[in-house]
């Protein structure tokens, strides 16, 4: 089980789903505050939802990781010889078979709770399994890919009240899960050249150089952080938010010092990866 657990990166898993999560709770904060003061007391936080969005992102996350590391077994032998597959402890076949699996559970767990739900989740599928076969290794869609299916863990959790509007609600904070996932990965592509280009792949660090690169990563950074009071200047979020998203903004920074002052890929990306569990934090916080 823990060799499983491993293959899925159950911590990311978990930081998706408490993301999605997050979602409902914004999405239903946001239902109620639109509804009149009558019918306020007829909504009624749909918990058993809440705990299938729950499920539905870890596991299909967790399918995405699994089936990631299928197609990059030759990368990974290079970069990550420790991970399930590069290391023997689960075979090819065992991996393919658990990530469909995971995959097939995870859409049908979401169709139950509505058909907006249900979609999104097969397109994330599809597209998670298409980015892990061939996308990845194109410059930037691949990691525009990875930020979309980041910051659409709380359009997940907002289609739970797609009917009253929830995914406008969730919208903004799925751009900034988005440009700050996107940095991440282009951050994560420079550490990991030396393998992407043994493997033949066209990332951006690749065609454009480390450095341009970087430039591009910290840029898309500075969006998020410019764009992070946004939450609060809607309503969406109490001061808790402002005040904890700040420490978030100050990492971010100190996560592009290190790609840009001091061209070390894996410190930034560990704390592009640091300064996004506190923006999670501070969404809880705020909602």
């Amino acid at each position: 089980m823990q060799t499983y657990l491993k293959l899925m990166r159950s911590g990311n898993c978990l930081m998706a789903s408490i993301a999605a999560v997050v979602g409902v709770f914004i999405a239903y904060n946001i239902v109620l505050a639109n509804a009149s003061l009558y019918s306020s007391y007829l909504i009624v936080f749909p918990a058993l939802d809440a705990a299938k969005v729950f499920l539905v992102v870890f596991l299909v996350t967790g399918a995405g990781n699994a089936i990631n590391d299928y197609f990059d077994l030759e990368i990974d032998r290079i970069n990550k010889p420790e991970r399930p597959i590069s290391s023997g402890k689960i075979s090819l076949r065992t991996a393919l078979y658990f990530s469909l699996a995971l995959f097939s559970v995870g859409t049908l767990l979401a169709a139950s709770i509505n058909l907006i739900c249900g979609v999104i989740a097969f397109v994330n599928s599809l597209l998670l399994i298409y980015y892990a076969s061939s996308l990845k290794r194109t410059a930037l869609l691949g990691n525009i890919s990875v930020g979309y299916l980041t910051g659409s863990t709380f359009l997940f959790g907002g289609a739970v009240f797609f009917e009253n509007d929830g995914i406008n609600g969730v919208f903004v904070l799925f751009l900034l899960a988005t440009l700050a996932t996107v940095a991440r990965e282009i951050v994560k592509d420079i550490e990991d050249i030396e393998g992407d280009r043994e493997d033949g792949a066209r990332t951006l660090p690749i065609i454009v150089g480390a450095k341009k690169a970087a430039y591009v990563a910290s840029l898309i950074g500075l969006v998020a952080v410019l764009a992070s009071p946004l939450p609060y200047l809607q309503s969406l979020m109490s001061i808790r938010y402002l005040i904890i998203v700040a420490v978030a903004d100050i990492i971010f920074a100190v996560a592009v010092y290190e790609i840009l002052g001091k061209n070390n890929p894996a410190k930034s990306s560990k704390m592009f990866k640091m300064a996004m569990a506190f923006a999670l934090i501070s969404f809880i916080a705020g909602a």
